[in-house]
């Protein structure tokens, strides 16, 4: 493993990179900068010795809209230069490759808004909230607990007849006994 510092770099001392395909919208700078605002820069941008910006261009941007002259960043010294191009692009793909358990998150944004929280400032919109909200409340509503579910009665005759073995599994208290239990085989009673 490699020693990694944090280092407070003068924004303007860093390189953004030209090939940079990874694009961020006004809009997403915004989001970025009130996140970084509300919790601070937890999230060094990442450079190489030369400090060309291997990942954090957008970090980048809402601290300058923030109007800030330093940001913590971290150099990578110990890559080739074919690692840092690959870095670039996989510092973002592989992010892109998680997914969402969609009821633990419907869970914890609705804390969060019961807990009087900004949630817009998790990066989620409005109206993405309040589709996930939805569909957990509507999918909560479907799938009844096991004490309110009704069982179905057929609507056709019995199968048991006098004599019949039904074997449910072992009993929940002792029924040693229970007149019922007397009546049955030593193999049924155990």
């Amino acid at each position: 493993m490699h020693n990694l510092q944090i280092e407070q770099t003068p924004i303007p001392a860093l390189r953004i990179q030209d090939r940079n395909a990874r694009t961020h919208t006004k809009r997403q700078i915004v989001q970025i900068a009130n996140s970084v605002k509300r919790f601070g820069f937890t999230n060094p941008i990442l450079t190489d010795d030369n400090l060309w910006i291997l990942a954090g261009h957008g970090r980048l941007e809402a601290a300058k809209l923030l109007g800030m002259t330093t940001v913590p960043s971290i150099r990578l010294s110990h890559m080739s230069e074919a690692e840092k191009r690959a870095y670039v692009i996989a510092d973002n793909e592989i992010a892109l490759k998680a997914g969402w358990d969609r009821e633990t998150l419907a869970i914890e944004l609705q804390a969060l808004i019961d807990l009087g929280f900004e949630v817009e400032l998790t990066g989620f919109e409005t109206a993405e909230i309040d589709l996930i909200l939805g569909d957990w409340q509507e999918a909560s509503a479907e799938s009844p607990a096991p004490e309110d579910q009704q069982l179905e009665v057929p609507s056709d005759t019995a199968v048991s007849r006098s004599g019949d073995l039904w074997i449910l599994g072992p009993p929940s208290a002792p029924l040693r006994g229970c007149p019922i239990v007397r009546g049955l085989p030593s193999t049924a009673r155990d």
